[in-house]
């Protein structure tokens, strides 16, 4: 799967390419025989030769690029809020509904981007239960930023959070998760009760995939379970233990995706086959977060997938 989202990208850098380069081929070829046309360039007048349609197309297609270039940096500051709703028999009919907010991939940096205003806007939700899928910091110097982040959503509701690639590869020795009030989960599950109902949730980190399977077999099968691991790869095999939501995060949506096709690059061995939003396989219910922030080896840029929140209201079954 990495292998064909590398000649995806190659295609797609090789169109923007030759669509730039046939752009200014045009418009310095348009520029050469106008000032040709003038008496100081001596040459002959009259009107300009029209462009052809596909050069137009061009033409009009580099102009959008550019703009869509711009619009990349914008778009990093411009979070949205997914509501999704999950029925389940394991809440008692005419509960109320339990309210999970998700958020994932934050990739803080050392100068803060909406690190800020997600305290409010994920309070403004009214959560019963905080989730974090992992990548907190793309350089230890931001540390300080994220942390102080996920000490302020612990104040909100009861914060449950796993490590990512990020976090175990690179940043395992500053431990990003131990912050006063939040749970990280590493091959162990917890219960609480929310509304009158007890919950299950329990999660693994990148690197210990080997503990996922004996945690999901041993959890309270009558109780509604939460598995939160960042990538979104083990699926299939979750499935099979028939958990009932699954929560993962790393493909950013593909941080620069196409209207109409989506993410080039998810990162994912399955390419795009879980590349964002819900899914649902057997029992078992999946969303892949957008994520918040920008991977520290790509470029800062979003193109149509805006950092998202997600809020995911499990309801009874009727």
């Amino acid at each position: 799967m990495l292998l064909s989202e590398q000649l995806r990208v190659l295609l797609f850098l090789a169109v923007v390419l030759a669509v730039c380069v046939r752009a200014a081929v045009l418009v310095f070829g348009v520029a050469a025989r106008r000032f040709a046309r003038t008496p100081s360039g001596g040459g002959p007048s009259g009107p300009p030769k029209p462009l052809r349609w596909w050069d137009a197309c061009v033409l009009v297609a580099a102009a959008g690029g550019m703009l869509c270039g711009i619009y990349g940096f914008i778009e990093p500051y411009r979070v949205t809020v997914t509501h999704v709703r999950i029925a389940t028999s394991k809440l008692a009919r005419g509960a109320r509904p339990i309210r999970i907010v998700h958020v994932s991939d934050l990739h803080s940096d050392p100068r803060p981007r909406l690190e800020g205003r997600l305290p409010a806007l994920i309070a403004a939700q009214s959560p019963d239960l905080i989730v974090f899928t992992g990548d907190a910091i793309n350089s230890p110097r931001a540390l300080p930023v994220f942390q102080a982040l996920l000490a302020r959503l612990a104040t909100i509701a009861p914060t449950f959070a796993v490590k990512g690639n990020w976090d175990t590869w690179f940043w395992s020795d500053l431990r990003p998760l131990e912050v006063p009030g939040v749970r990280e989960l590493d091959g162990e599950g917890a219960t609480l009760t929310v509304r009158g109902a007890t919950l299950w949730i329990g999660g693994v980190a990148v690197g210990h995939e080997s503990a996922a399977r004996r945690l999901l077999e041993d959890r309270p099968p009558d109780l509604f379970g939460v598995f939160l691991y960042h990538y979104p790869d083990l699926m299939p095999d979750v499935a099979r233990t028939g958990v009932d939501l699954y929560c993962a995060g790393h493909t950013h949506g593909g941080q620069i995706a196409l209207p109409f096709y989506g993410a080039l690059v998810t990162l994912s061995r399955f390419g795009k086959r879980y590349e964002s939003g819900l899914y649902h396989e057997g029992s078992t219910w999946l969303y892949v977060n957008r994520g918040i922030g920008m991977e520290g080896g790509m470029p800062r840029v979003r193109f149509w997938a805006p950092p998202e929140v997600t809020v995911i209201e499990v309801v009874p079954r009727e």
